[in-house]
């Protein structure tokens, strides 16, 4: 991928990376304002095996006014896995959105448990590592859709699902076609550490405990005693966070314990069966450059995309104020090409 930033959000080291990445979420138009209506959902309530549930938003290629040869042949569905305390209504999602409806592909995203804008049931939250989750969606979508499935992973969500497709193996092919992961922490400890300090740290880390500490309070009500409330108020970084919630409560040791099970970037070197996209910037201020793995650290079903700009889940392109519509044109691309009829 050759990915150059705009020169009005281009620049050099760590204020480039913050750039790229917090004006595209919070001020890119994300297509939705370039003559495009407002994605408008379908939304589905499945109940999970534990009892649990989840909430599932649709965009069929005919909700929207399809491609012209849409219905040609067996429509093509991509999954999108959403990030840390995203959902279908993020950035990217809709971007992503937009490019489907413009293929004329069926587009899906699950949202994690408690993304949805409901709290679960359940005392089980979702975490980087959940392909157990990803595995009962991929295959209950799959089977339900006539034509080929691919997934899509953004950050937290794109991490899941590598480890999903290194869990499943062999299996994976008969679930999906191709896999793409962007902007993930593909070792969690490294990313975890790096939102830990500085910047970071004040910005991007109190943001996402702003919504996750109310959530799992919540869950302490649900649940007394699931956590150690002190501890829990307490928690000033994501290391803190997860080692008194996110470990215990879904049978990790501790934070370390987590953080090493879950990382995808290990087990990158043995996967060969799906074809998979990893996509990261080098400025991301989430994921050091010094974590992505080489070329020698991937198996032979891996493409490694690593552009020196385009910050986390960012990727801006255009004119002031810009948008995100380039990303899933780009990945999307790539995905054609992998699919097969």
């Amino acid at each position: 991928m050759q990915y150059r930033a705009p020169r009005w959000l281009a620049g050099h080291g760590a204020f480039a990376g913050n750039v790229q990445t917090i004006w595209p979420a919070l001020y890119s138009k994300a297509h939705v304002d370039h003559g495009h209506a407002p994605v408008a959902y379908r939304r589905e309530r499945w109940d999970t095996p534990d009892g649990d549930f989840i909430d599932v938003d649709f965009l069929a290629a005919g909700e929207m006014a399809a491609a012209p040869d849409a219905k040609a042949r067996p429509r093509v569905q991509v999954v999108l896995f959403h990030g840390l305390e995203g959902s279908s209504q993020s950035h990217y999602a809709r971007a992503f959105a937009h490019w489907a409806h413009a293929m004329g592909w069926d587009y899906v995203v699950p949202h994690f448990r408690g993304c949805s804008g409901e709290l679960n049931r359940a005392p089980r939250t979702y975490h980087s590592g959940d392909h157990e989750e990803i595995n009962w969606i991929l295959r209950r979508l799959s089977l339900a859709h006539a034509g080929p499935t691919v997934a899509v992973g953004v950050s937290l969500g794109g991490n899941a699902l590598l480890r999903w497709a290194q869990e499943a193996g062999g299996e994976a092919a008969q679930v999906v076609q191709a896999v793409v992961a962007i902007s993930s922490p593909l070792d969690l400890a490294a990313a975890g550490h790096a939102l830990g300090r500085g910047f970071n740290r004040q910005i991007y880390t109190r943001m996402f405990l702003n919504t996750m500490k109310p959530k799992a309070l919540a869950k302490l009500q649900q649940y007394p005693g699931l956590a150690n409330e002190a501890a829990l108020r307490a928690a000033r970084d994501l290391y803190e966070y997860d080692n008194v919630f996110t470990a215990p409560l879904h049978g990790f040791a501790n934070t370390e314990d987590y953080w090493a099970r879950c990382s995808s970037k290990p087990g990158l070197k043995a996967m060969r069966d799906v074809p998979a996209l990893v996509l990261n910037a080098r400025n991301d201020p989430f994921v050091p450059a010094s974590s992505l793995p080489g070329r020698g650290e991937v198996g032979p079903a891996v493409t490694l995309w690593q552009p020196h700009e385009g910050g986390h889940v960012g990727f801006p392109s255009g004119r002031f104020p810009g948008h995100v519509a380039d990303l899933p044109q780009v990945v999307g691309h790539w995905l054609k090409q992998q699919i097969r009829t």
